[in-house]
């Protein structure tokens, strides 16, 4: 089990929530992810401290009328990171430019899976 005492001072606790899309007009607070994850002075992923650290790099996708899931933040060979719940990439959801993206309180990034991608606003960074 990960301490707080095993993580660097980079890592963070992301909340992301549904943004306004086509059946939720007005975004969806029930909807969304839970990141413990390394950022840089810039806001943006640390690479470096992810790489040293992969195995407490968590996600956590929660919706109210499912059960919550519990995953890694991965990177595939080519740069692009994904969200991993289990062996083999039947589940895996794909960040769009999540390495380019800034997590600060009110940015957007985006996340798919078979094809549909969704936007998610960044409601929350603070220390663990």
């Amino acid at each position: 089990m990960t301490s707080l005492k095993d993580l660097t001072p980079n890592f963070r606790n992301v909340r992301l929530l549904l943004a306004r899309e086509k059946n939720h007009p007005g975004g969806e607070q029930d909807i969304g992810y839970d990141l413990l994850i390394p950022l840089d002075g810039e806001g943006r992923i640390d690479s470096a401290d992810w790489k040293k650290h992969q195995a407490v790099c968590r996600v956590r996708k929660f919706s109210a009328d499912r059960e919550d899931r519990i995953g890694l933040l991965r990177r595939k060979p080519g740069g692009q990171w994904f969200f991993d719940y289990a062996e083999g990439d039947k589940d895996d959801e794909i960040g769009f430019r999540l390495g380019e993206e800034r997590f600060a309180v009110g940015e957007y990034v985006s996340v798919g899976r078979k094809g549909s991608m969704h936007t998610y606003q960044i409601a929350r960074v603070e220390r663990p």
